[in-house]
């Protein structure tokens, strides 16, 4: 499956229309960008049941700003709709596979419940 590339008009829909989606934020100028993208579409072809997608973080500044983007490349992965993930720097094939293998296998019944009880927590 190839690489998606989002904008600040289609990130919110397609995080919510797919069960997981792994976003890229990266830039033109960032050698480790530029290195760990190979990684990142190898990872698309080996994964189908996932949305692999960049953002261009020079060319969509409000929506990086918006997600909290301090350094590039960063990773994020939601599940159901749900940030699951959110890591600055590159990282190696086995450490991406690892990390995917992860993500599905997570209990996301629990998951929306930790995050219930947070937000309990929260408005005591």
């Amino acid at each position: 499956m190839p690489v998606k590339t989002l904008t600040a008009t289609d990130f919110e829909a397609t995080i919510l229309a797919n069960p997981i989606v792994l976003v890229d934020f990266w830039a033109p100028w960032c050698g480790p960008c530029r290195a760990f993208a190979p990684v990142f579409e190898q990872s698309a072809q080996e994964h189908a049941d996932v949305v692999f997608a960049k953002v261009d973080t020079d060319a969509e500044r409000e929506l990086a700003a918006t997600v909290g983007i301090r350094s590039v490349p960063t990773i994020m992965a939601f599940r159901d709709g749900i940030l699951v993930y959110s890591q600055p720097g590159a990282m190696p094939p086995a450490v991406l596979a690892d990390m995917i293998g992860q993500i599905k296998g997570l209990d996301m019944e629990r998951v929306r419940a930790a995050i219930a009880e947070r937000k309990a927590i929260a408005k005591a």
